[in-house]
């Protein structure tokens, strides 16, 4: 069912609001069942796993993070989609997986796939998450959807104008991102100031 999800939203990003001021630091961070990394942590990850353990879902998404970020993408997304086949529509835990699948699959350099995750990361929410308007406009500045990102740069200005006005400031912003994204995002910055669009 997700994977039909996945693909309507293949085409397009939620409808675009004027303000994004709310915090979703349930979703918007790493999830892990296990502190630390390396193959002890893997393996305890997979007993929880096979277990079928109360955090089992924890320990899958964690481990299809790890897959991603040792080259093992075809594993990772596997995981990823079991995980996602087996958690309810409205489960908690659901929109974090996918905000979290959409970085690795940022980082394994498929903008236009993690564009897919981080929209569904949103869709059906009450909340406008902050983390959306630099998050979405980077993916679709490297998915070459300039136009759009720009969009979505915009909201972010208009939300925190001091804020997001000045990229010296990204790297307090944006701890979580690497130089590479954040420099991907004073891509997107200069093309705003350039030309920065009107709202609606």
């Amino acid at each position: 069912m997700w994977l039909l999800a996945s693909m309507a939203y293949a085409q397009r990003m939620p409808t675009m609001a004027e303000f994004y001021f709310d915090d979703d630091a349930r979703v918007a961070t790493p999830i892990v069942a296990i502190a630390g990394e390396g193959d002890e942590v893997h393996g305890r990850l997979l007993q929880l796993i096979d277990r079928n353990a109360r955090n089992a879902d924890q320990a899958r998404a964690q481990l299809a993070r790890a897959l991603m970020r040792s080259g093992r993408e075809e594993t990772g997304r596997a995981m990823y989609a079991q995980l996602l086949d087996t958690l309810p529509a409205r489960a908690p835990m659901r929109s974090a997986v996918h905000w979290n699948y959409g970085w690795d699959l940022y980082r394994a350099g498929k903008p236009d796939d993690a564009l897919t995750q981080w929209a569904l990361a949103i869709d059906g929410r009450l909340i406008k998450p902050s983390w959306a308007p630099p998050t979405l406009a980077v993916g679709l500045w490297r998915a070459g959807r300039r136009d759009e990102a720009v969009q979505w740069y915009a909201a972010a200005v208009r939300t925190e104008p001091q804020a997001w006005s000045d990229p010296a400031r990204f790297a307090d912003l944006l701890p979580g991102w690497t130089d590479a994204e954040r420099a991907a995002l004073t891509e997107v910055f200069t093309a705003w100031r350039a030309n920065p669009p009107t709202w609606p």
